[in-house]
């Protein structure tokens, strides 16, 4: 069995815990320890005091110097803006065809479209801006509405089929599930396909013919190149919004599709406007 130490008469009380015969001492803490202690404290009120510390029920408290997060990146904006304001005055008041043509405005617009491409665009067009399903593809050469810098700016100010610009572009596809025959249907499907591709049953392919003359040729064109000035699609260059196979073309004809773009122009300034046409514009497939 261990010994006990004896206590001496020089020794600090104890804490009073005891176990298998060990007492623990009940030393002071060092000084320096208590008097950071302390100062932490002092500084944790005088920061909640001075800086915005306490949640309430609508906002945190302000602190009296008034600091803010927000506050410094509103000041940091306002002031890059204010930098930017004769470019930005420039690029407002010079004719859209001359943008791609001016050194320093297209350097400028390329830059500034970026910015603006992802942080409002790249949601729906990707990153990349290379689109996805129901969402066009702005890299290549095919255009609903126009793909000239005139065009892509009055796309990007109105808009397409929204209820918010009364010039927003403006076309509707019927669902020809109500007025079409399911069979009419299989005919037109089979010769559209086969515009681009082959058909799933070929043998369709010359009755679908006259359904599409006598239904979809006043939008799609005759040839079926489409029309621009309806944001109607051409139809035989194998590029497809929502497919090309048969069952998504069967769903798009029966039901009819409707995508909805924003107007831009009461959201972003008009040099942020012309900045992200002209960066559309020179991605590759502008005209």
């Amino acid at each position: 069995m261990a010994k006990i130490p004896k206590k001496l008469d020089e020794d600090p009380n104890t804490t009073g815990h005891e176990w298998d015969g060990i007492e623990e001492f009940d030393n002071p803490m060092p000084r320096w320890w208590l008097w950071t202690f302390y100062a932490t404290i002092v500084w944790a009120v005088g920061y909640s005091i001075a800086y915005p510390a306490w949640p309430g029920i609508k906002a945190a408290t302000p602190g009296l110097l008034g600091w803010s997060t927000r506050g410094n990146v509103a000041e940091d904006i306002a002031r890059v803006n204010a930098a930017n304001d004769g470019i930005n005055a420039k690029l407002a008041a010079a004719e859209l065809t001359s943008i791609p043509t001016d050194p320093e405005l297209a350097g400028y617009a390329a830059s500034a479209g970026s910015a603006v491409f992802k942080t409002w665009c790249a949601q729906c067009h990707g990153s990349g801006a290379a689109g996805a399903k129901g969402y066009p593809n702005l890299l290549d050469n095919d255009w609903l509405w126009g793909g000239s810098i005139e065009e892509i700016h009055t796309t990007i100010s109105h808009g397409i089929r929204n209820e918010e610009d009364a010039d927003a572009r403006y076309s509707e596809m019927p669902a020809f599930g109500e007025i079409l025959e399911r069979q009419e249907i299989k005919q037109v499907v089979n010769y559209v396909m086969s515009l681009s591709g082959t058909p799933k049953d070929a043998t369709l392919v010359a009755a679908g013919k006259g359904v599409f003359l006598d239904n979809c040729a006043a939008c799609h064109m005759e040839d079926a190149t489409g029309d621009r000035d309806q944001g109607a699609p051409n139809l035989k260059d194998a590029i497809w919004l929502y497919g090309g196979d048969y069952d998504t073309l069967t769903n798009t004809v029966t039901y009819s599709r409707y995508g909805v773009m924003p107007a831009w122009s009461d959201r972003l300034s008009e040099a942020q406007v012309r900045a992200v046409s002209a960066y559309v514009h020179q991605l590759g497939g502008g005209e």
